[in-house]
């Protein structure tokens, strides 16, 4: 591919929290970005004109990533208005915390639909379309490995996205074209601030060694390796963004 051509990626969940500092990430790194959303359009805007103000090319795209028509709308206008598609990051999540006792089984159907069956239709759509020397990228969670009670239903989905997305890296043989997994701690986005005591974040900052929440930036760093040359080596990989929780 030539040096001229831009690079592009499309960022799930883009307008909000790690997915914003991901699109902004990868945006000041020289890719054009779509910003992926689903509900909030305000903060989709902000993320575009906050890329576009630094100089950056984004676009805001609305989607439901457990839509696979609207998904496969989304590559298309990539495709259409941006000359293809190099990178993929599905950000787009949903977290319910319950006991497994507790837990509603609507609220785990939900956050199924999102988690895994979203993951999958943009892995599917991306394992079609990306470019040579392409890049997906899944998200997951460090909960996986520490296994905190009333994260079942959670870690459940994202051992999931593990699963699938280390497989695909495996059924791209061949297309020069990886898939990872970048699983972050605790992370200050209202995602994981809402519903907890300033005793409960205080206490989850103390678990990594470096102790400290995450920031959105961290993980956007990693994700930014993995989508850039230097990164083009680690393949089927998941990687623990967690200041080295265990």
């Amino acid at each position: 591919m030539s040096d001229s051509i831009q690079r592009v990626a499309i960022v799930t969940g883009g307008s909000r929290g790690i997915g914003r500092a991901i699109s902004i990430r990868l945006a000041d790194d020289g890719f054009a970005v779509v910003v992926n959303f689903v509900g909030g359009t305000a903060a989709a805007a902000e993320t575009v004109e906050a890329i576009t103000a630094a100089g950056g090319r984004a676009i805001a795209v609305q989607a439901d990533v457990a839509d696979d028509g609207a998904v496969a709308a989304m590559f298309d206008r990539a495709e259409r208005e941006l000359g293809g598609i190099d990178v993929v990051v599905n950000s787009a999540g949903r977290l319910a915390l319950s006991t497994i006792a507790d837990q509603d089984l609507d609220a785990l159907d939900a956050l199924h639909r999102t988690n895994i069956r979203g993951t999958f239709v943009v892995a599917q759509q991306a394992a079609r379309r990306l470019r040579e020397g392409g890049t997906f990228v899944g998200m997951s969670t460090s909960v996986v490995g520490t296994q905190f009670p009333a994260y079942g239903a959670y870690a459940a989905s994202k051992s999931a996205v593990e699963g699938m997305t280390l497989i695909l890296a495996k059924e791209l043989r061949g297309r020069d074209v990886t898939a990872n997994v970048v699983a972050p701690g605790p992370t200050g986005t209202d995602l994981f601030l809402e519903g907890k005591t300033q005793e409960q974040i205080d206490t989850l900052a103390k678990i990594a060694p470096l102790e400290r929440l995450g920031t959105p930036e961290d993980v956007a760093g990693v994700v930014a390796f993995l989508a850039s040359a230097d990164g083009h080596w680690v393949n089927g990989q998941t990687i623990r963004a967690n200041g080295g929780m265990v």
